[in-house]
């Protein structure tokens, strides 16, 4: 009954995170009109915007933010291999659990910071250093959440590394993660 629950902690954190990623993935395009319309303004029109240079810098923000959990879901970071693809799987695993609570101490104080932030942006009414200034509070809330988000996703990786250090097997096999990002 327990590991029932957790393998459904787990899916349903890998459940979630798949759907933001992808979902974040939708901002691209918009992110690449915006550019472009700005070049297109400021070179063809000869009349550049004021909006377009902090909005594409919100738009990516958000972008890298958001999708950080994804790709720690997809194992899409940077490795150092040398020492990490020589070693069993189950050594693997005790390597994960050690980096993956370490990832999450740190990001934890991330979450920290950035709802201290929030707080300040609104009770200061922080806007960006620009002709347009817009204001700032929107990008700590999203720095927050995204980093909530990561914990989550580390913490269900946490977990399954731990099953697989204990019984030598992955508590939630890859076939049917795959399966669960991909239903509707």
């Amino acid at each position: 009954m327990i590991m029932t629950a957790i393998r459904r902690y787990c899916l349903g954190v890998h459940a979630l995170v798949a759907f933001i990623g992808n979902s974040v993935s939708y901002l691209m395009p918009v992110l690449a009109f915006v550019v472009a319309f700005e070049v297109f303004s400021r070179y063809i029109l000869d009349s550049p915007t004021i909006w377009a240079y902090d909005t594409s810098l919100f738009i990516f923000g958000y972008i890298a933010a958001l999708g950080g959990a994804y790709a720690q879901q997809q194992r899409a970071h940077i490795n150092v291999d040398i020492l990490y693809n020589k070693v069993s799987a189950r050594t693997k695993s005790i390597f994960n659990l050690f980096s993956f609570a370490l990832a999450m101490f740190f990001m934890i104080i991330v979450c920290k910071m950035s709802i201290g932030k929030f707080e300040e942006a609104l009770e200061f009414n922080y806007r960006r250093q620009s002709e347009w200034a817009p204001q700032m509070h929107h990008y700590w809330l999203m720095m927050a959440i995204a980093s909530v988000l990561l914990i989550l996703q580390l913490s269900s990786d946490w977990i399954d590394s731990l099953h697989q250090a204990i019984t030598g097997k992955p508590l939630l096999p890859k076939a049917q993660t795959e399966q669960e990002e991909t239903a509707p």
